[in-house]
């Protein structure tokens, strides 16, 4: 077969997620990043905290924190793969969560590959806690009288999520991004860096494959914004 012969096989990104038995709350998740930092300490990479001494590494998290069945978990992407052995190869897992002294007891390690790409069909997702609003279109959000219009506008954001998730880890869709949200299931007020901001549980449906549990939108190292595959089938 010669070099123009060769077929271009999609590419597949890296995905392990390691789950621990200990169960904790959502709002213990920035403690249980702390606690695992703390561990590490100097052998720490910057992965697992996104800082880059005083500066903020502003891309896509590789590794985030989060509750998966109430069970404390962390997600994994290629180089975060490859970052989460640190952790594995500690050892001693007794930290401190808050007020807590805890034993992170492994549960289970699954590691997989994933095609992150758009389709011809359509793929039916769940999303949770998703921070889809700043300031300023949180203002625009609220001058919207219908249903209609509410899911018109988070769509946009939704497919502006999916592809700065994209971008941060190489990924080029070749084909445009289609996304229909299909439920919105509950609207709530949620702590984020100190900040109250709107939540949103959503039903949705899109022409991208989606790794289940990774998270997109703001706060997505610390578990909001969690995709789940509903794995029905629907034409």
């Amino acid at each position: 077969m010669t070099q123009k012969e060769k077929i271009n096989l999609p590419k597949k990104e890296k995905v392990l997620i390691l789950r621990f038995s200990n169960r904790l709350h959502h709002n213990e998740l920035a403690l249980l990043r702390g606690a695992i930092n703390e561990l590490l300490k100097e052998k720490s990479n910057v992965l697992y905290h996104n800082h880059e001494g005083e500066t903020f590494r502003y891309s896509y998290p590789l590794i985030q924190y989060k509750r998966i069945n109430q069970q404390a978990a962390l997600v994994c992407i290629n180089q975060g793969t490859e970052a989460i052995g640190l952790l594995l190869m500690h050892g001693n897992f007794a930290c401190q969560l808050g007020d807590k002294k805890v034993e992170l007891e492994i549960d289970n390690v699954k590691a997989n590959q994933f095609i992150i790409q758009t389709w011809d069909s359509m793929f039916y997702y769940n999303i949770r806690k998703w921070l889809a609003l700043n300031q300023v279109n949180y203002l625009e959000y609220c001058k919207l009288d219908s249903l209609s219009d509410k899911c018109l506008f988070l769509e946009k954001i939704l497919i502006g999520n999916i592809l700065s998730m994209g971008k941060g880890i190489d990924i080029q869709f070749d084909k445009e991004i289609i996304c229909k949200i299909t439920n919105i299931i509950e609207t709530t007020t949620m702590s984020y860096k100190n900040v109250k901001m709107m939540s949103f549980d959503v039903e949705f449906k899109s022409n991208v494959s989606l790794p289940d549990y990774i998270g997109i939108g703001k706060g997505t190292s610390l578990g909001f914004g969690m995709i789940a595959s509903k794995r029905e089938t629907k034409k």
